[in-house]
């Protein structure tokens, strides 16, 4: 039986990340993000940062290097170390629908789990975010301005080539936010008032 999930996708700087987080202390419910990397990483025995490094990104036009035996397909094909972190997340996400409720961020874990989610959206004005990046990595505004839109292009590059949907398509998720008009608290209500409907 599946179990009640909540996904959340995110703008660079939107705080999606923090809103997740405190809306599963608040239901008292599981959180992923960085976490499925660590799970994928130890059940395959892969290094944490080879997995890191191409966490959601699509994979690249170019050569890419192969460092595990579990890139090379049964037919001797090299695959790309984001498409085997694609695989390994679904597989994980997939089985966490069946195992607990939880809170799971970005890996195009909505258009995963389909109509079995809340689906929720993040954003908030380009100056606002570009401003909490600033604040929360300590960057000067030039820095934050081409993080933010490097951010934002290889989230959005990474959802449409995994999902071949819109990344910004609002009409795919169940509920969309503008992080700033309302404070952290203010949403994590909004959304454990959907949830529990």
């Amino acid at each position: 039986m599946s179990k009640r999930i909540i996904t959340i996708n995110r703008m660079y700087g939107s705080g999606g990340h923090a809103i997740g987080k405190a809306l599963a202390e608040e239901l008292e419910i599981g959180f992923y993000d960085k976490e499925l990397i660590e799970i994928a990483a130890r059940d395959k025995n892969i290094p944490f940062g080879d997995l890191a490094d191409v966490d959601e990104k699509r994979p690249g036009a170019w050569s890419f290097p192969v460092n595990h035996e579990i890139q090379i397909s049964q037919d001797y094909r090299a695959i790309p170390m984001n498409d085997v972190l694609f695989e390994l997340q679904r597989d994980i996400i997939l089985s966490l629908s069946d195992k607990e409720d939880c809170v799971i961020v970005g890996r195009c874990a909505n258009h995963i789990l389909q109509d079995r989610t809340l689906s929720v959206f993040i954003y908030a004005p380009f100056e606002t975010r570009v401003k909490n990046v600033m604040k929360r990595l300590d960057r000067e505004e030039k820095s934050a301005r081409k993080l933010v839109k490097r951010m934002d292009k290889e989230r959005r590059s990474y959802y449409e080539f995994f999902t071949d949907e819109k990344w910004l398509d609002m009409g795919q998720y169940d509920l969309c936010i503008d992080s700033s008009r309302f404070t952290t608290e203010e949403i994590v209500k909004i959304l454990k008032e959907a949830y529990e409907r």
